[in-house]
């Protein structure tokens, strides 16, 4: 199942038409369902699965990408990959074999106007992990906001902007057009001293660092752009019971992660959302909640 030298890809491997007459797989029905039929976003998935299964020589059994085409467009030797790997598929899709998965797709999974339903749940929502640690493992935050224009983000500290991403890096977004909102808990507020209370910090631990990286988007990143620029990387504190951390980029994608009691944000789970065609789904809702807390903000 590797890849050969000099291997060019099909309409199939790009995700599109394959032969003529070619009837789609289960997997390939089922991944399209839930918009997670891009190589990276179903390798991240995979891998989890895998990881999760503790079983370590299940390691490293994730595809290639030209062998996750030939897995989507069912062109397999045998029918079905090596073992390891229709273990990890039946724990992805529980109550499905791996014989089910590459056969033929249900002809009501193709029904025009249907909703993409993938085992009960919003068909925008294409990756999950337990925990941010695991996410970022998955989502480098660079890649993330490769290309971005519209960046909306609202949290507590917004350490992904603030600490992971170099300063000449986000420099150069804002510069190539990106418009950054940054909604920041007020350390100067009630509920940020609450949250301190709840997650059993000393006082003042959260408000410091929330100040630090305030300062270094007001007063070290801001100077350091044009003035179209400046305009564009905006800063606005809130005072307000946290209840979600929330990225948007574009209106393609969404990184959503709950506020959980006594839990610090790194060991909360978190959502990776991507829009539907359809515009149903968990991220019109978190753009919503996004605006609404942004017109509450105060600018700085």
């Amino acid at each position: 199942m590797t890849a050969t030298l000099g291997h060019r890809e099909t309409a199939a491997e790009r995700g599109g038409p394959g032969v003529v007459g070619e009837a789609p797989t289960l997997l390939k029905a089922l991944l399209a369902a839930e918009h997670a039929q891009k190589f990276e976003t179903f390798r991240a998935c995979y891998e989890r699965t895998a990881r999760d299964m503790e079983a370590p020589e299940l390691a490293g059994t994730a595809p290639s990408k030209a062998q996750f085409y030939r897995w989507l467009s069912g062109q397999l030797k045998g029918g079905i990959p090596y073992p390891d790997a229709c273990r990890v598929l039946e724990r992805m899709f529980p109550g499905t074999t791996a014989v089910a998965l590459f056969g033929p797709a249900p002809a009501e999974l193709g029904v025009p106007g249907s909703p993409p339903v993938f085992h009960g749940r919003p068909a925008d929502i294409v990756a999950a992990f337990a925990s941010r640690a695991d996410f970022a493992s998955a989502y480098p935050p660079t890649p993330l906001l490769q290309g971005a224009l519209d960046v909306s983000i609202a949290g507590l500290s917004l350490n992904l902007i603030c600490q992971q991403i170099p300063d000449e890096q986000l420099c150069a977004l804002v510069e190539a057009g990106a418009r950054f909102r940054c909604l920041v808990l007020d350390p100067q507020g009630a509920s940020v001293a609450s949250r301190e209370r709840e997650e059993g910090h000393p006082v003042g631990a959260l408000s410091t660092l929330t100040e630090l990286n305030i300062r270094m988007l007001t007063e070290r990143v801001r100077p350091r752009l044009s003035p179209t620029g400046i305009q564009r990387l905006q800063v606005a504190v809130y005072d307000e019971t946290i209840r979600f951390n929330i990225l948007l980029v574009d209106d393609r994608r969404g990184v959503v992660q709950p506020y959980l009691p006594a839990a610090r944000g790194i060991d909360s789970p978190t959502l990776v959302l991507e829009a539907r065609e359809d515009g149903a789904g968990l991220l019109p809702t978190f753009r919503q909640v996004f605006e609404s807390m942004w017109e509450r903000g105060n600018r700085l």
